[in-house]
C-alpha cells in the first residue's frame, strides 16, 4: 500500500504565491488519478483540483474555473499544486489523495491520502 506525503505549506500572506507538493512511495504512482482537497476549520473537505494518472487532463472544481494549477511526474512520483494571489479563504489544510476514478469530485472515490500540510494565508 502506498504512502502520500505532503509538503510546502505554512504561514503565506495575501498575495504570495503557493506551491505544495505530494510524494508518493509504496506503489505504482502512475497507475493512480490523483487530486488535492482541502478542508477549512469547521468545513467539510473539499476537491480542488485533480489529475489524470497521465498527467495531460486536471479537472477543476469548478468547470472553467482554473485557479490552480496541477501537475505530477510520475518518474518521481510526485504531484504538485500551484496557485497565484491567495486569499485569506484560502487558508485551510491540504491533502493529496490517490484514486482509480477520474474526473471524480468525491472523497469516496480517493482511496490513499496524505497527512494534509496547513496552509494558513495572512492579511
Amino acid at each position: 500500500q502506498g504512502q502520500l506525503v505532503e509538503s510546502g505549506g505554512g504561514l503565506l500572506q495575501v498575495g504570495d504565491a503557493l506551491r505544495l507538493s505530494c510524494q508518493a512511495s509504496g506503489g505504482t504512482f502512475s497507475d493512480y488519478e490523483m487530486a488535492w482537497f482541502r478542508q477549512i476549520a469547521g468545513k467539510e473537505r473539499e476537491f480542488v483540483i485533480g489529475i489524470s494518472r497521465g498527467g495531460s487532463q486536471p479537472w477543476y472544481a469548478q468547470p472553467g474555473v482554473e485557479r490552480f494549477v496541477v501537475s505530477r511526474d510520475n518518474a518521481k512520483g510526485t504531484m504538485t499544486l500551484q496557485t497565484n494571489s491567495l486569499k485569506p479563504e484560502d487558508s485551510a489544510v491540504y491533502y493529496c489523495a490517490a484514486g482509480y476514478t477520474f474526473g471524480s469530485k468525491l472523497i469516496s472515490s480517493f482511496k490513499w491520502w496524505g497527512q494534509g500540510t496547513q496552509v494558513t494565508v495572512s492579511s
